[in-house]
């Protein structure tokens, strides 16, 4: 017969109860051995050795330890003795039977929930990691058959719920939200169970590629739409101020012939650089006062010149 995997993890019932030994009965069962040997082989008499053999084997499964984290369900004849442990403790042998050792740390399930749809009909693989922990190690025994295995069905169900009445975007945005409603179902439904689920997080959220990949352009043609929005609206903002700045110039010629000349003479004060201008704007701007002056800053004009 194959021996469970678990056998002495303290998660395999009744089986792993029963064969689990502690240190302390089995150092109690080799002591009073040698003991009953050597009282034996000293008085010629092997009534030591059978009394002490007695008493070790007793000893061996009277004696039972349980970690600082574990609590012992203790049975004696079919009905439910107490919890026991942490630390060593005795039972009565035969009469008495460990059915199971509780873990009572913060455990980690993960949950995978395959082919889900979502409200709007998408196909996604949720992935989950619920945080669980066994405050009350009676009602987890006595209410329920495998609570770990309880906790694993009940999450993917609960994921495939909460899949379906929520949207793809809500789902990729809204992570902690939806585990934070996960973990209110779950703790729901196992606290009569002795259990509390104290977070759920969504570790991922897996879609189709080709739905991956048509969002990706989606996004792609979303962006170069606002990035045309917002030059049009720089555009049209441009063509207001020129607007304005036309109504300006229109009806004051001098600031138009002033805004000219500035932007001469801003083109011509850098050094080695050559502006070819008619001689009829030289004359209609009047052009020859900031020549002066561009020549008395030091600037030359080499290419100023032309034909009517």
């Amino acid at each position: 017969m194959a021996i469970p995997k678990n056998l002495f993890d303290g998660e395999s019932g009744a089986v792993a109860g029963a064969l689990t030994l502690s240190p302390v009965g089995i150092a109690s069962f080799v002591l009073l051995m040698a003991a009953g040997g050597g009282a034996s082989v000293v008085l010629r008499n092997p009534l030591p050795m059978i009394v002490l053999a007695l008493a070790g084997i007793y000893l061996l499964f009277a004696i039972r330890q349980a970690d600082p984290w574990e609590r012992a369900v203790v049975v004696r004849l079919g009905n439910f003795r107490g919890l026991r442990g942490p630390g060593v403790f005795w039972i009565i042998p035969v009469i008495d039977s460990v059915r199971r050792v509780v873990d009572q740390r913060i455990r980690v399930t993960d949950v995978t929930a395959e082919s889900g749809l979502t409200r709007d009909t998408v196909p996604v693989n949720v992935d989950a990691i619920v945080y669980w922990v066994v405050w009350d190690a009676e009602k987890c025994v006595l209410e329920v058959q495998d609570y770990v295995s309880a906790i694993t069905l009940g999450a993917q169900t609960a994921l495939r719920e909460t899949i379906g009445v929520h949207e793809l975007a809500d789902m990729i945005t809204g992570r902690e939200q939806m585990g934070k409603e996960l973990q209110r179902i779950l703790d729901d439904k196992t606290n009569p169970w002795g259990i509390t689920v104290q977070s759920v997080e969504i570790k991922q959220v897996n879609i189709p590629q080709a739905l991956e990949d048509a969002m990706s352009r989606k996004a792609q043609a979303e962006r170069e739409r606002q990035a045309r929005i917002i030059l049009g609206t720089a555009e049209t903002e441009i063509s207001e101020k020129f607007a304005q700045a036309a109504a300006v110039y229109h009806n004051n010629p001098i600031a138009l012939n002033l805004r000219a000349m500035n932007m001469l003479y801003e083109a011509i004060k850098e050094k080695g650089s050559m502006v070819i201008v008619p001689s009829s704007a030289v004359e209609s701007l009047g052009m020859g006062g900031i020549l002066g002056t561009a020549a008395a800053a030091g600037t030359t004009a080499p290419g100023v010149g032309g034909t009517k």
